[in-house]
This record gives C-alpha cells, sequence and structure tokens, in this order.
C-alpha cells in the first residue's frame, strides 16, 4: 500500500506518547519511582498503580489524576481512556474477587460510582453511561490483581467511521484539563 495516497486522519492524543514509545523496563522503573517513598497497606502490589494512589500523599493527586479517596476506596481518571471522563473506581486493598469486598467497600464503591456518574452527568451532559468491570485477564482486565470498576461517558454518535472502520479513537480533552474540571 502506498502510504502517500492514503486517506488516513491524523488524531493528536499526546497522552498515549508515554504508553506507546516505553518499553517494559522503562515502565517497571517509573513504577518504581513512583512506589518510592509509600508505605503500603498490607498485601499491595507495589508495582500497582492503585495501590500506589491509595497511599500516595494528596499533594501527588494531581500527577495522579486521584479524585477522590476514602478510608476504603479511590476514585482516580483512567490514564488511557475508552472516552472522555473515563473513570475508574476501586478498592484500596489489592484483592481481585468480588467476595473478597466487605460490606464498607461494597457501600463506598457504589456511593462513588452514584456519585461520579451524576458529577460527569451534571458537568459533561453524556447521553449514557458504560459501567461495569472485568474480571481477570481473559474477560479483559489490564489489571487483574485488583478489582475496579470503570465509568465510561457515552454520547450519541461517539462511535462513528473513525472508530469502526478506522481503528481509532478521538478524545478531544487532555487527562490534565479533565482532572482540574472534575476536581473542583
Amino acid at each position: 500500500m502506498d502510504i502517500s495516497k492514503s486517506t488516513l486522519d491524523i488524531i493528536w492524543a499526546p497522552w498515549r506518547l508515554a504508553y506507546v514509545t516505553s518499553d517494559e523496563k522503562e515502565k517497571l522503573e517509573q513504577k518504581k519511582r513512583l512506589a518510592q517513598g509509600l508505605v503500603f497497606m498490607e498485601n499491595a502490589d507495589p508495582d500497582c498503580f492503585i495501590c500506589q494512589g491509595s497511599v500516595c500523599s494528596e499533594d501527588q493527586f494531581s500527577e495522579r489524576y486521584i479524585l477522590h479517596r476514602t478510608d476504603h476506596i479511590i476514585a482516580l481518571l483512567n490514564r488511557y481512556p475508552y472516552n472522555n471522563g473515563h473513570l475508574l473506581i476501586a478498592p484500596k486493598r489489592h484483592i481481585a474477587r468480588l467476595d473478597l469486598l466487605t460490606g464498607e467497600e461494597w457501600s463506598e464503591i457504589t456511593s462513588e460510582l452514584t456519585f461520579w456518574t451524576g458529577k460527569l452527568t451534571e458537568l459533561m451532559n453524556p447521553d449514557g453511561f458504560n459501567i461495569g468491570l472485568n474480571l481477570g485477564r481473559s474477560a479483559g482486565a489490564g489489571l487483574p490483581g485488583h478489582l475496579h470498576w470503570h465509568i465510561v461517558p457515552r454520547w450519541n454518535g461517539d462511535t462513528n467511521f473513525i472508530t469502526t472502520i478506522g481503528s481509532a479513537k478521538a478524545i478531544p480533552q487532555s487527562l490534565e484539563a479533565l482532572w482540574g474540571v472534575l476536581k473542583k
């Protein structure tokens, strides 16, 4: 195929550069740097970004895109979103199974899912949401060891020709800008 005659559209997504260009060794070193100085919860995984966010100081919330943290849960932006406004809600404990959640964790997860769905509706006016979790790598979990729910705002027409035919997705807002809007 002659690329010069391609009708490929270019989509600007600078937040993906670190993911695309970093190799596994570099990713591991970055995780180690982020984890330095953190005192982890029992049974935590120091390489897990949710475990790191569960114990980091509040002055690190913006660099980790943490929106809210309680005694039992954490709410944060997805660094590799499916759509603008994609959030993650997780228990702070590093667990992979639903039956290991405590009553307090279930309660706070439900409360956070409800709160952030309402807040995203108020601030971004989506036409709907996909809310769910992937249990296990074979089910699509990118972080199978730490339960986390996805809240993905959806708009009529957000899946169009470029997504269907071009296997690409355009996300119109940077993570920094979104974090600033939601953190208010």
